[in-house]
């Protein structure tokens, strides 16, 4: 039986124009499993491909595809919108029990919806399979830079979201010139690798956590930090990765002792809310802080960095941090921490990003859309047949109550 997949139209507001599949990835997905997959696309007028491009994939577009058994987004679906008894694929934005779509996940189950989150997509070993990490890194290093060259007039990119690939973004790096400050990138995955391909493009040294702090440079450096490397047990034992990411309210952070020596953070790595912060608002108060730009790409609200109280937006990505009066202030200011929080960066570059997307998508999830061997699909299931899944029980309060 041929499975037929609907493209959906984002209809969250500000809108995303990102897709699942571009014209192209559709049109090979059609030629290639035409005998398991079919796939439509709903018309869009703000998807960064156009409703012309699909057609010229030989795309279908399709207004009600209450006739298809997949349906594929980005961000969430309006609850009016679900249509019952569907496997739907989005960011659902419901595994952390997120207030704003309690409603949403109580539709899902109400509408028996299959409920597939492409954050829950995890191999045998709960490792992620798919994602825009990469791309939010990219965006949030090259915000970062952006900010950096506004705070100190020494040089203006475009933003990101007004560059129409990744490759006029590289042109704008050509503009980049810096004295020699030091940058830190937290973090290990998907984001963090992002971010250094840009400081690689840009040709910035890479140093030591040990060399970052003991030595001086006359170029532009800069260096990639782990969670040992920012964290200590409490009981003074030696560092242990698995009992830190099982319990981390054991451990202390010592990120301080690299605040003295960093101009630019990019901050690209996961946190725990059990998990101590980078640093407290009392020390970016302290004289010796001297980081001036943060890069904020996880955008934990008053999370890992306690100046991220609210997102912000690709319109207007920065805002300024006042340590001295811990609140807001102007973005540019001498006086204050400029902060760029964007919570969407991969949207800034949607043709790359969904192409990206796409491609990981058709590698590691369409196989287990058409034949789910491997029970891919079955643990990043939320709700299905209208229950939790055993999984995602743990949400039981949050959606029944």
């Amino acid at each position: 039986m041929t499975i037929k997949i609907g493209i959906l139209r984002e209809q969250k507001s500000p809108p995303d124009k990102r897709v699942a599949f571009t014209p192209e990835q559709c049109k090979i997905i059609n030629t290639e499993y035409k005998n398991d997959v079919l796939i439509v696309a709903q018309p869009s007028a703000i998807r960064c491909y156009t409703d012309a491009e699909y057609i010229a994939c030989d795309i279908t577009l399709q207004e009600d595809l209450s006739d298809c058994d997949v349906l594929m987004g980005i961000k969430e679906v309006p609850k009016t919108a679900l249509i019952a008894n569907k496997k739907y694929f989005f960011f659902s934005h419901t595994i952390k029990a997120q207030v704003h779509n309690k409603s949403l996940i109580q539709a899902l189950i109400a509408k028996k919806i299959e409920m597939v989150d492409y954050e829950t997509l995890v191999d045998e070993n709960m490792f992620r399979v798919i994602g825009f990490g990469h791309y939010a890194g990219i965006v949030g290093a090259y915000n970062g830079l952006r900010g950096y060259g506004l705070k100190y007039k020494m040089f203006d990119l475009k933003p990101a979201n007004l560059c129409y690939d990744r490759t006029e973004l590289h042109r704008e790096l050509e503009k980049v010139k810096l004295s020699n400050i030091k940058i830190i990138v937290t973090g290990n995955g998907r984001v963090a690798n992002g971010a250094i391909e840009i400081l690689g493009i840009l040709g910035i040294r890479r140093v030591t956590a040990y060399e970052f702090t003991h030595n001086t440079y006359r170029e532009a450096v800069y260096t990639q930090l782990h969670s040992a490397d920012y964290n200590e047990a409490k009981n003074g034992a030696e560092w242990n990765t698995s009992k830190f990411f099982k319990d981390p309210t054991e451990y202390n952070s010592t990120f301080n002792k690299y605040t003295k020596y960093c101009d630019l953070l990019m901050h690209c790595s996961f946190w725990d809310p059990r998990a101590p912060r980078l640093f407290t608002k009392e020390e970016m108060n302290n004289r010796d802080f001297k980081i001036s730009v943060i890069a904020d790409i996880t955008c934990d609200i008053d999370g890992s960095i306690p100046s991220t109280q609210r997102p912000t937006t690709i319109n207007t990505p920065f805002f300024g941090y006042n340590p001295s009066t811990q609140h807001e202030d102007e973005a540019f200011a001498p006086h204050t921490i400029t902060v760029m929080a964007v919570d969407n960066l991969p949207c800034e570059l949607p043709r790359d990003a969904s192409e990206n997307f796409g491609k990981e998508l058709i590698e590691r999830v369409l196989p287990a859309i058409i034949n789910d061997t491997d029970n891919l699909l079955e643990r990043a299931s939320i709700t299905k047949h209208g229950a939790l899944m055993p999984r995602f029980e743990y949400l039981h309060d949050y959606a029944f109550n």
